[in-house]
């Protein structure tokens, strides 16, 4: 009980910070929503670097490395590419969502192709791909109390307990919550992943280069590369994809919205690579685990981490690594739900009844909240697919939206209103039917080069969205295409002054 009891002062920590968030605030929209776009360096760091130390990062990650070898430094490597690309990307999209008032992601688009409709199917597309992400948060969240708390508690109650409290406090305190939540969590798990990291290779083999000859001599070529399925091509595929897709999550967007100069950004791009060398220590903690707690297959291999954690460690100290896992589920957790429901109240909803009031967007958007949480459990407890599984298929959904938010973002704009939904729609519904069926380019194909066929699949669609992008923008674009103008731009968001 010395653990659970020291996982649930971790859980009123953060739902006592998510409520003390609010004080002194007028929640309207644009509070909740963007924080009144009022956010320094460190909280805008903590928002968009930390936000990658998620359940999938504590146990996916690991979970990789005890199960699947050398592919699982992929999660290592896309990241930092892509805070590489957000000093180029990120202050332009600041710039444009500050000087139009934006608010979600999808204003973005609406602003920028003066199409509202186009901006309700990116709405609808980042909520498809966020409800698998918050799955694989609450999936972690069961695991994580489950197993801390040895099994005081089960995965079931966890995870309804967690999404209670979670629902709570994004309601009240929205993402000025989930920022001050995050402060305690990246404090927290740096310490926890960084003592699990040193300790357990020391404690069981005496050293880092120990561990690992222990491992390729028990399991040889476990940390190379395969030379085919998740091979060097498939590797290299996945991170473009999964660094061209890290910005384009519709919470990490707008998340970007609440920067105070886009200074921040540029500050920020040089320190975030170096944060994600933090994720080593995961690895080494799965490492490990596969000589300590041999025997782990499938989707159980996210336990990985847990069980030498258990195996290892007294009670208390497994609480504080419970208490630090339930902050990875919960910080992450309130950024989704809040973002999905923004979205579909005011992307959606709105645009089917353009009469609605900020007051009754804002309103609505905290009411989506708890409905979001309930069908994410309904998911949670009715689908599979380990943690990382359920991560690429949302980063292969929301990769759909970088060529559209590229193309506009160039001088002369070459994507039309039409070619963007139109490559979107495509891109999209090659995911989907790649998802259910689960072919590869190897099976579609099977007379290719091995190399190419272990392309990730998300390739497919990504070759076909710009492609179809193309095609339909030149079909449908003018001799000239008038530059976006302030005043047609103000228009369309003239609802989205919210407190003017």
């Amino acid at each position: 009980m010395t653990a659970l009891a020291v996982i649930f002062v971790f859980l009123a920590a953060s739902i006592a910070l998510g409520l003390r968030a609010r004080r002194g605030k007028d929640m309207d929209l644009e509070q909740w929503s963007v924080g009144g776009r009022g956010f320094g360096t460190i909280f805008v760091f903590l928002l968009l670097a930390g936000e990658i130390y998620t359940t999938f990062t504590f146990l996916g990650a690991s979970g990789w490395a005890y199960g699947k070898g050398a592919p699982a430094y992929y999660i290592l490597c896309y990241a930092s590419l892509a805070y590489v690309l957000s000093y180029w990307l990120l202050p332009p999209i600041w710039r444009y969502a500050k000087e139009h008032r934006l608010i979600s992601q999808s204003d973005f688009f609406v602003a920028k192709f003066k199409s509202p409709l186009l901006g309700s199917i990116v709405a609808l597309v980042g909520v498809s791909a966020m409800i698998p992400y918050l799955v694989l948060q609450l999936k972690g969240l069961g695991i994580i109390v489950s197993v801390a708390s040895y099994g005081h508690i089960s995965s079931h109650w966890a995870i309804v307990l967690g999404t209670i409290a979670l629902t709570a406090y994004v309601t009240i305190s929205g993402i000025h919550g989930s920022a001050w939540t995050a402060l305690l969590k990246d404090i927290v798990i740096l310490a926890v992943v960084l003592f699990l990291g040193l300790y357990l290779p020391l404690h069981y083999f005496d050293g880092l280069g120990n561990m690992f000859h222990a491992v390729d001599h028990a399991k040889p070529d476990f940390l190379t590369l395969p030379s085919s399925g998740m091979s060097a091509s498939w590797f290299a595929s996945t991170v473009l994809l999964s660094a061209i897709g890290f910005y384009m999550w519709p919470h990490t967007f707008s998340a970007s919205y609440t920067a105070q100069n886009e200074k921040v950004f540029r500050r920020n791009a040089i320190f975030m690579p170096l944060y994600q060398l933090v994720l080593l220590f995961v690895f080494f903690a799965g490492f490990a685990a596969i000589l300590v707690v041999p025997g782990l297959k499938g989707a159980d291999a996210d336990l990985s981490l847990l069980r030498i954690t258990t195996a290892t460690f007294p009670p208390w100290l497994v609480g504080i690594v419970g208490g630090a896992g339930l902050l990875t589920a919960l910080v992450p957790g309130s950024l989704l739900l809040m973002t999905s429901a923004t979205c579909l109240a005011k992307n959606v909803y709105r645009v089917a009844r353009p009469a609605t009031s900020d007051a009754q967007v804002a309103g609505l958007a905290k009411v989506l909240v708890p409905v979001l949480a309930l069908v994410s459990l309904y998911f949670t407890f009715n689908g599979g697919s380990s943690l990382v599984s359920l991560l690429l298929m949302g980063y292969a959904l929301v990769t759909q939206l970088f060529p559209a938010v590229l193309g506009s973002l160039l001088r002369r704009p070459e994507v039309t209103k039409q070619g963007a939904a139109a490559g979107i729609l495509t891109g999209v519904a090659t995911v989907a039917a790649v998802t259910l069926t689960g072919v590869t380019i190897g099976t579609l194909l099977p007379f290719l080069p091995q190399a190419v066929k272990d392309l990730n699949v998300g390739i497919i669609a990504l070759v076909l969205n710009v492609a179809v992008t193309l095609a339909v923008s030149a079909a449908t674009r003018k001799k000239t295409l008038p530059a976006p103008s302030v005043a047609t731009a103000s228009a369309i968001n003239s609802t989205d002054k919210v407190g003017n």
